[in-house]
């Protein structure tokens, strides 16, 4: 080819040492608090100057958590900011038909470049908010709902809440594994190693070095990776972070662990129970809390190396377990993994060792002092859990200290079973009427009753093919049109 001749592509591809750099500022941008029209205008400056991008992609979550991308040409986009439109009533929770317009707002500061081997050449991502048609924030979109009250806590003497999940997943052989499902009524492991003994050239560790690769790029900050304790079942472990910013992390580790999978041949799984006889899968939340850079959660003197604030915040959590059990456990297939025969964390209690808990606190020193939350399910709205944790910690009903005493309590609690009484316990709540609004509460029980309704309601022990078919997290309009 002619020097002066052009390819006729010509899209943005960076290095992953270089994306790693630039996903890192951007990340120290939002935790410095840097104005959000100061970033906005680095950003469109950027859009407009580098001529190798070809699309924006848009992304929003919805009330059950779901992620939805819509990709903008760029130059439209820029042209566009302030009426970028979509129809609601296409989104299961959001408005109803006659009400379908909705807005996305761009949320300039949780901006990423991504890896083009994955996404394609020439496109960034970004969060967005959404709004109401005359601009106000939409009160179905959580992620909004969590950015105002952790802003509203720090605005008010510097609180700062932290963040950290440990996502787990199975990765299966073949490509749309859940959607085929129906069809084959089984998932075909790659892997049965287990803890720890995957070889380096395997399938289920190849898929991990390059999901681990796409997220150390995209700015997670990583620690470790590893196969985990079921079959095939995989585990990447990155830093906390503000809350925000790990619910955000939540929905991009799922989006480039199902990419990555695909390119593979494979399926990433984030079911919390895909298979019987094996372990489920956890999304174990580590949170905490600081001002002015102490960790309000540490005292050496306290019991367990936790402050009395830590222990308030878990007695609360505790109190109202069962209340809040549907917003962390959201689908029927959720209710699966809560089975005490495999280390499920269904008892109301906090413990530094019983992995059975619903709360453990971790060994932590000055810096890693945290409560864990373990019987929150992947499928969980991120947005939505860490908000509900982060209110019932601060505000919810008071709890008994009781109730982390191991082995001295007359009963033990358990939570819910099955999604039934979690949803009866759920829309009964005046408590997360006050954290979500009744409006909310009443929408997100409709569309977790509807679902439920179309799996059988004994669950035995054995996985159903309704529970998958039409689990929120598998995107299958044909069948559920059917419906």
């Amino acid at each position: 080819m002619p020097a002066d001749v052009r390819p006729l592509r010509d899209f943005l591809e960076i290095p992953y040492d270089a994306l790693e750099e630039m996903n890192l500022e951007a990340k120290q941008q939002r935790l410095q608090r840097v104005p959000e029209g100061q970033i906005r205008e680095q950003r469109v400056k950027y859009l407009t100057d580098e001529r190798r991008i070809k699309a924006v992609t848009v992304c929003f979550t919805d009330l059950e958590g779901r992620l939805h991308m819509l990709d903008y040409d760029k130059k439209f986009l820029l042209k566009s900011l302030d009426n970028l439109t979509f129809d609601g009533s296409s989104v299961r929770g959001f408005s109803q038909q006659h009400e379908s317009d909705l807005r996305l707002r761009v949320d300039w500061p949780a901006f990423y470049w991504l890896p083009s081997d994955v996404f394609g050449p020439g496109k960034v991502i970004a969060f967005a908010e959404v709004c109401a048609r005359d601009g106000t924030p939409y009160a179905a979109d959580m992620r909004q709902r969590l950015k105002h009250y952790t802003d509203e806590l720090y605005k008010k003497d510097g609180t700062v809440c932290q963040a950290a999940n440990e996502i787990e997943g199975f990765l299966f052989r073949g490509r749309d594994a859940e959607r085929r499902y129906h069809e084959v009524g089984r998932f075909e492991f790659l892997s049965t190693g287990g803890y720890y003994h995957s070889l380096p050239g395997d399938d289920l560790r190849r898929f991990i070095d390059r999901a681990a690769e796409a997220q150390r790029a995209m700015g997670f900050a990583n620690e470790k990776d590893h196969p985990e304790v079921a079959p095939s079942q995989f585990e990447m472990n990155y830093s906390y972070t503000e809350a925000l910013i790990a619910a955000d992390q939540v929905q991009l580790y799922k989006l480039l662990c199902r990419q990555i999978a695909q390119s593979l041949d494979m399926s990433a799984c984030f079911l919390p129970k895909p298979v019987t006889g094996v372990n489920g899968n956890g999304m174990h939340t580590n949170l905490s809390l600081t001002r002015g850079g102490k960790n309000l959660f540490f005292d050496p003197k306290g019991k367990d190396g936790l402050s009395p604030l830590g222990w308030q915040c878990v007695e609360r959590i505790l109190a109202a377990a069962p209340d809040i059990c549907l917003i962390l456990n959201a689908s029927v297939n959720a209710y699966r993994r809560l089975d005490p025969h495999y280390e499920a964390p269904n008892q109301i209690k906090a413990s530094a060792i019983d992995r059975g808990a619903m709360v453990r606190i971790p060994l932590g020193n000055e810096r890693s002092a945290r409560i864990e939350v373990r019987s929150i399910a992947p499928d969980a709205n991120p947005y939505m859990a860490i908000y509900t944790l982060l209110r019932t910690g601060l505000e919810g009903p008071a709890g008994s200290s009781e109730s982390s005493d191991d082995g001295k309590r007359s009963r033990t609690r358990f939570l819910p079973d099955n999604i039934y009484d979690a949803l009866r316990l759920f829309k009964a709540s005046r408590f997360v009427g006050e954290v979500l609004g009744e409006g909310i509460q009443d929408r997100f029980a409709d569309v977790k009753q509807a679902s439920a309704e179309r799996c059988p309601k004994a669950l035995g022990t054995t996985i159903k093919t309704a529970e998958i078919q039409f689990h929120h997290e598998v995107t299958n309009q044909y069948l559920w049109s059917l419906f």
